[in-house]
């Protein structure tokens, strides 16, 4: 099948730091070039593939100190999709709907899926505006703000099988990963860590937008000599942080749509304290891989009780629910699915009568 997949141009794919959307976009992409489709990826130019790489812009917008709307190369990207549309059975775009108007006018079969929180205002209208624009959500749980739009599937987002190694032996401190703001809940992580007496170890970047909530609430709480602050990591350090936790702390306090640093540790072998927000009951099996909890006291109380749990039926969800191998198949389900429909709708029209 020759497949384009179009990713957002903000980070490589793979991304150098954070980046979950490009992430996963990377795992899909190698995956189905390993099972023999014909895959053309567009992002940024230091992007590494083993697909073909058309590239709008030399490299990832927000490492790029020269970029100042980027916007402007996202448009550059989608003629360049446009242009060859015609070279590909189905187009799969992750970004978010910036591509809607175009490929409404467009006749090659194409899906979009949503990586991002639907629940804003603005997201209704525009949504509205296009309801037969087919989607695919990476939750059940993020699709319950737009339930009436073109639903077509809930693929939960994958790794490589050999990404990450499982480590039985567990570690002696909560692990934080990813960025540092509000939603996030660093804060009463850091919390429930020095009210159970554990060390707390944070690996993450904060934004600009954030940085007055990181120098006001989570600065001054730094200075405990059980929190240690990193900064941003890599997926050449991952591994030793997360497989090296006892477990990863993800109290979050917005409808996160999917969570990837949830899989990422049960992939080593490390289980989930998490707060029930979105996704997160989807995600972990109370009491096997993890414990899912609705405040900092009972954070508190699970966590001497994650020394009971057994980190093999962490690896072992990862391999059997979140693997690259199980996504990329969900997606060729629902690439099929729309090649099968424009087809019979071709077929309709060739026969339509005129007038």
């Amino acid at each position: 099948m020759r497949i384009a997949q179009v990713a957002p141009l903000y980070e490589s794919v793979p991304p150098a730091f954070y980046g979950g959307t490009e992430r996963v976009v990377s795992y899909l992409t190698e995956e189905l070039v390993r099972q023999g489709h014909d895959v053309t990826l567009f992002a940024s130019g230091d992007s590494t593939t083993a697909a073909n790489l058309i590239a709008p812009c030399k490299r990832a917008l927000r490492l790029d100190p020269d970029c100042r709307d980027s916007l402007a190369y996202h448009i550059i990207m989608l003629e360049e999709v446009f242009r060859h549309a015609n070279d590909f059975d189905i187009v799969h775009f992750h970004i978010d709907y910036l591509h809607f108007p175009v490929s409404r006018r467009t006749r090659v079969p194409n899906i979009t899926t949503l990586h991002g929180r639907l629940d804003l205002p603005e997201h209704g209208a525009v949504y509205r505006q296009f309801p037969d624009m087919p989607l695919v959500s990476i939750s059940n749980a993020q699709r319950k703000p737009l339930p009436k739009v073109s639903w077509r599937a809930t693929v939960y987002h994958g790794l490589p099988d050999d990404l990450y190694r499982f480590e039985q032996r567990p570690g002696k401190y909560l692990a934080f990963i990813g960025r540092i703001s509000p939603e996030k809940g660093l804060d009463r992580a850091i919390e429930a860590a020095i009210r159970a007496g554990i060390p707390m170890r944070i690996a993450a970047k904060v934004d600009k937008v954030d940085r007055e909530y990181f120098e006001t609430t989570i600065k001054p709480m730094l200075d405990h000599p059980l929190v240690e602050y990193i900064g941003e990591i890599g997926e050449r350090e991952k591994q030793e942080f997360l497989g090296g936790a006892y477990a990863l702390m993800f109290l979050i306090d917005w409808p996160e749509p999917f969570g990837l640093a949830m899989i990422e540790a049960l992939a080593c072998g490390t289980p989930v304290i998490a707060f029930r927000r979105g996704s997160v009951p989807e995600i972990i099996d109370q009491g096997v891989t993890g414990f899912i909890v609705d405040s900092v006291d009972e954070v508190v109380k699970a966590i001497p009780e994650v020394a009971k749990l057994n980190r093999g039926d962490c690896r072992k969800a990862a391999d059997e629910r979140f693997s690259s191998s199980r996504m990329a198949n969900d997606y060729l389900i629902q690439y099929a699915g729309l090649q099968t429909e424009d087809a019979l709708l071709s077929e309709l029209n060739s026969h339509a009568p005129f007038g």
